[in-house]
């Protein structure tokens, strides 16, 4: 109080100097202190009253923000207001002089709201150096001009802990490069290999809150290359009142340089097909099936059915749902879809029109190891409730298979190719329409490589690759389920739409850029194993036989495969397949399967022996 004081008394002093433009003669300043010395007590009691109400002296003054701002530019204007109309008294009822003259008074205002906010500012700005750590450790580029950069930048500063030096942003738009972002310099993006080799770059933050992908891929790429390290600023949704803090910023994940453009879905049509609806899910605890659920969820249908036999994960999703979708309506459904009879309750309990079946064993080692359980899951399960929605008149029942199905090397592919050519061929014999879509791997999903290279990492690896020839395609969760919805709803029936999964991964590369993006050193930190493919496994996977081409559809990512017909003999086939179950003979159940589907060559299997007959 007594520093915010001596600063109002100091313009005060400025104000009368700049009134006598810095020379006044003696007898004119003995005459104009004759007048104030006698207010100059009422001018400090009336600022020190005024502070005192608007509490300006209790702010802390290395945290001063625009709040304090606001109080001192306050209550300097009353306290100049106050002196306003005491002067006018004064003058018209003491001595016909005003307490302080008007251009002084002016003048008074302003300096001493300066000097007030520039004292503060000046503490603050000494304290925030005084805190920074000199040995600055990374040198820094924010990737994004805009106002998540603007916020990364403060963060940083805050944060005294981090010896982190800000070099510049880049930014995508043209139009800012050459400017300045609070002192800072913003260059295009395509000059960061410029600024990486003159400026010593030693880490890239992320600050865009929706990237467009490719221009991010090729940003993290040259990153990459030149071993830079790259983190990402989080969602908005986890910032605590339009903050973050720098604990937040964490490293770029490998799904951020797989992922692709964002797709233009028809929400319109799908909207219109699926609101108000009876839609049943199932498999609806796994990662393709949950993400299902949580789309539908956005479109209100009249009721949501979750199905699976997991019982846990299903206990998640369903709790996921009440904080995320309190309106929704939904039921959550115990059990197994080999049980006929337990379908056939739920079927004729909840008379779904839409059927989202996403529900089967995927894990190819472990099916070429167990191929009666997969007949019973992925062939008899699909049967039961291809053959109840069809008895059930469902509208349309849209089946989740995989580009495993496409000249299968393994008892898992040839489980869902069998489930397609059974749900394609009841598509002729009832009202519903059967409807098959098809992509390869699905980022972040159960079981998937890239959380098992993930925890390899963690635990100081080796991370174990099957063969060095490997590739896949990658397809993100929400990706794939959008597209199941959207094909779900073009479909008319017979179809298998096949997605454009983009340019196939190869897996040693994935795991090398895992290793760079986890800021360590491939042959120092962390081994690379090759262990040999593994059961049933196949170095290249597709999405199309070679009996088969596509037709377009409306979608630029959604094709229409053409299949061969097939005839109604292989249903005998099917049904003679699921009856083997019984015997528990694996010899003849793969036997049975091959001669239901010919192109079903083994690979690195001991059923190879199969196709040598």
């Amino acid at each position: 109080m007594a520093l915010d004081l001596f600063m109002s008394l100091l313009a005060l002093f400025f104000a009368y100097l700049i009134r006598f433009d810095l020379r006044a003669e003696e007898e004119l300043i003995r005459e104009e202190w004759e007048i104030l010395s006698k207010s100059i007590g009422v001018y400090i009691g009336v600022k020190f009253l005024i502070f005192y109400l608007f509490k300006i002296h209790k702010g802390l003054v290395r945290h001063t923000s625009t709040e304090d701002m606001r109080r001192i530019v306050s209550a300097t204007f009353l306290s100049s207001v106050v002196f306003a109309l005491l002067g006018v008294l004064r003058a018209k009822f003491y001595d016909g002089f005003y307490l302080i003259p008007t251009s002084v008074l002016l003048i008074e205002f302003l300096a001493s709201t300066a000097l007030l906010l520039g004292m503060r500012f000046a503490i603050k700005l000494l304290y925030m150096e005084s805190m920074k750590n000199k040995d600055v450790n990374d040198r820094v580029v924010i990737y994004g001009a805009g106002i998540s950069g603007l916020i990364t930048k403060r963060t940083m500063e805050k944060d005294q802990t981090v010896a982190r030096k800000l070099v510049g942003f880049i930014d995508d738009n043209k139009k800012l490069a050459g400017n300045r972002l609070e002192g800072v310099n913003i260059f295009h993006s395509s000059n960061l290999e410029k600024l990486i080799r003159e400026e010593g770059i030693t880490l890239l933050i992320i600050a865009i809150q929706n990237p467009d992908n490719e221009k991010r891929k090729k940003v993290v790429e040259l990153c990459l290359e030149h071993n830079i390290e790259v983190q990402k600023v989080p969602s908005t949704k986890s910032w605590i009142n339009g903050e973050f803090s720098t604990k937040q910023i964490a490293k770029i994940k490998i799904d951020d340089l797989l992922g692709r453009k964002a797709i233009d879905l028809d929400e319109e049509k799908i909207g219109k097909e699926l609101k108000g609806q009876v839609i049943l899910v199932t498999g609806a605890a796994g990662s393709i099936g949950s993400g299902m659920v949580r789309q539908i969820a956005n479109y209100a249908p009249e009721k949501l059915i979750l199905l699976d036999q997991a019982e846990s994960p299903l206990y998640d999703v369903q709790n996921e749902l009440y904080a995320e979708f309190p309106d929704l309506n939904f039921e959550v459904v115990i059990g197994d879809i080999r049980s006929f009879d337990r379908m056939k309750n739920l079927f004729q309990t909840f008379k779904p029109r839409y059927v989202f079946h996403a529900a089967a064993y995927k894990h190819v080692p472990m099916m070429e190891n167990n191929p009666s359980e997969a007949v019973l899951t992925n062939v008899l399960g699909t049967r039961n409730l291809v053959d109840l929605a069809n008895e059930t008149g469902v509208y349309k029942f849209v089946m989740v298979s995989t580009d495993k199905a496409v000249n299968p090397t393994n008892v898992m592919g040839a489980s869902k190719r069998i489930a397609e050519i059974y749900a394609q061929n009841a598509n002729r014999k009832g009202t519903t329409k059967f409807i098959t879509t098809r992509f390869g791997n699905v980022l972040g999903s159960n079981g998937s490589v890239i959380p098992l290279f993930q925890r390899q990492i963690d635990q100081g690896g080796p991370i174990t690759v099957t063969d060095e020839r490997v590739t896949r395609f990658f397809m993100t969760i929400p990706e794939a389920c959008q597209l199941v919805l959207e094909a779900g709803t073009m479909g008319e029936g017979g179809e298998i739409f096949v997605f454009d999964m983009g340019e196939s991964v190869k897996i040693m590369d994935l795991a090398k850029k895992m290793i760079q993006l986890s800021g360590l050193e491939l042959g120092k930190d962390i081994q690379i194993k090759v262990t040999g493919l593994r059961p049933g496994e196949k170095l290249y996977e597709e999405l199309l036989s070679k009996d088969e081409n596509t037709l377009p559809t409306h979608h630029p990512q959604i094709l229409k495969a053409k299949t061969r017909e097939e005839d109604a003999a292989q249903i005998e086939r099917i049904d003679s397949l699921v009856d083997l179950f019984n015997a528990q003979d694996n010899l003849a159940i793969v036997t049975q399967m091959k001669k239901i589907v010919p192109e079903f060559i083994s690979n690195n299997s001991l059923f190879e022996k199969l196709d040598k007959r």
